[in-house]
């Protein structure tokens, strides 16, 4: 009796160690599927950091370009008023002169009229420039925080 238990298990056990087997080679393939997607997933993951990479250089040129350009404005602003201030002087002193006449007086008002009437308003900035803020970005949109660049 004994002996035919053991028959007994001995044909279920080798059904249940094929069973095992079995489970464990979809394991395995599962496994190996899973590791392929995941070197693909670092693959792209990398490819991705790269891309950033180089759009953080791009920004931090960009940024680096636009405070250029900005000082260069701010400058050209700066000496435009100097100049447009000694045009107005010059006007000035050309209008006391005793020897300038009525004609010519006329005609230096009409041209400074033209002139300082548009150019000498306050705060005034440059008309060369579209600074509708009608663009996808904004001056606002653009962050000059330079703590990042240390990163």
């Amino acid at each position: 009796e004994r002996v035919l238990q053991l028959l007994e298990l001995d044909g279920s056990v080798e059904e249940d160690y094929i069973r095992i087997a079995r489970c464990f080679e979809a394991t395995r393939q599962r496994c190996c599927r899973l590791e392929r997607d995941g070197r693909r997933a670092r693959e792209q993951l990398a490819r991705a950091e790269a891309e950033r990479a180089a759009l953080e250089v791009k920004l931090k040129h960009a940024r680096n370009q636009v405070e250029v350009e900005m000082n260069k404005r701010h400058r050209a602003e700066a000496e435009l008023e100097k100049q447009e201030r000694k045009l107005q002087l010059i006007f000035e002193t050309l209008m006391r002169e005793p020897w300038v006449s009525g004609e010519q007086r006329s005609v230096l008002n009409a041209l400074a009229g033209r002139r300082f009437a548009a150019s000498l308003a306050p705060g005034r900035r440059s008309s060369a420039v579209d600074e509708s803020c009608q663009s996808l970005l904004s001056h606002s949109d653009i962050s000059y925080d330079r703590t990042e660049d240390d990163v």
